[in-house]
């Protein structure tokens, strides 16, 4: 099956860059979104072989999540049920026989740190929201976490060091989730690749030096991670600052 992610910054606004050429072309099971910046219904998206569901913000035209999905699935939950958490469209879950599709637009800890206390409230609620639904079948996991892993996972770590998305705390509870039994797909199969980045910033030229982050993940239940065929970082897609990434897996 074949999984796609895509952080579009504004659905709205992709439409207009490509996004639709890409899907037809990509042809994805399962295409998730992150920071949508809509409601459902406020743009005309022709998607006639796809399920959608969405998960808008409180606050008009901010965060958001959206998945299109061509297997309908047993259920579908937006949130993960924890009233302070759910007031950003932050994450949808799709049950399918065999596993749960999660999508995610992790919190921004904003510039100094602004935002890190809540951003690691949300980490420990988001964990254990996910420790739940592994406890019943496999997990997929996938969307803008909003953190560069490992120094590997970005152009310059050493200027970035704390910074919002390569902070220590940010990066602990990374490796925390990983710690409890998921695995990171592309550093998986390409454990040493490097200058692989998802996101660049729109000033200094980021993305034409490929001056980027690798900020955009599938993460799987360790114990499916043998059913991973392929991840694809298409860097060569433009419409977002953020590129779609693909899963492969047999599942």
């Amino acid at each position: 099956m074949l999984f796609t992610s895509w952080n579009v910054n504004g659905l709205r606004a992709a439409l207009n860059k490509g996004f639709m050429d890409f899907l037809h072309e990509n042809n994805p099971n399962i295409i998730a979104l992150q920071e949508t910046k809509m409601e459902r219904g406020q743009a005309v998206i022709d998607l006639q072989d796809y399920k959608e569901f969405w998960n808008s913000a409180e606050k008009k035209g901010y965060s958001g999540t959206a998945v299109f999905t061509k297997i309908e699935p047993l259920s579908a939950r937006i949130g993960i049920g924890i009233e302070e958490h759910d007031k950003e469209g932050r994450v949808i879950t799709l049950e399918y026989e065999n596993f749960y599709f999660v999508d995610v637009y992790a919190p921004n800890s904003k510039d100094k740190l602004a935002r890190i206390d809540y951003r690691v409230e949300w980490e420990d609620a988001f964990r254990e929201y996910l420790l739940k639904l592994d406890a019943i079948k496999p997990v997929i996991i996938c969307g803008d976490l909003n953190v560069a892993h490992q120094e590997i996972d970005l152009k310059h770590p050493k200027a970035n060091r704390n910074n919002a998305g390569f902070s220590d705390q940010e990066r602990n509870k990374f490796s925390e989730l990983l710690d409890v039994g998921f695995v990171d797909s592309f550093r998986y199969l390409y454990p040493n690749e490097v200058e692989r980045y998802t996101w660049w910033s729109y000033r200094f030229n980021a993305r034409a030096t490929n001056a980027g982050w690798r900020i955009d993940y599938f993460l799987v239940s360790d114990r499916i991670k043998d059913s991973i065929i392929d991840f694809v970082i298409h860097d060569n897609v433009l419409g977002s600052d953020h590129c779609p990434v693909s899963l492969n897996i047999s599942i």
